[in-house]
C-alpha cells in the first residue's frame, strides 16, 4: 500500500512528467516542486527540474522526443 504522501508525490511528479514532455517548462518545474516540497528527497523530481531549467534555456530540436542525453560526464 502506497502512504497517502507518496500518493501525492506521485501525482505532482507526473503532472510534472506530462508538461516535460509537451515542453511546458515553467508548469513541468512548478509540479516536481510541489512533489518536492511533500517529499524533498524525491530524486526523480530534482532531476527533472534540472533538465526543464536547461531545455528552458536551450529548447531541445523539433524532433526531440523526450529523451535526455548527457553531454558531459
Amino acid at each position: 500500500m502506497i502512504s497517502k504522501n507518496k500518493e501525492e508525490v506521485l501525482k505532482y511528479y507526473n503532472l510534472g512528467l506530462t508538461a516535460y514532455k509537451q515542453r511546458k517548462w515553467d508548469e513541468a518545474i512548478r509540479a516536481f516542486q510541489q512533489a518536492l516540497s511533500i517529499d524533498p528527497d524525491d530524486g526523480p523530481s530534482d532531476v527533472y527540474i534540472s533538465r526543464a531549467k536547461q531545455f528552458k534555456d536551450n529548447p531541445p530540436p523539433d524532433d526531440w522526443d523526450g529523451v535526455f542525453v548527457m553531454t558531459t560526464k
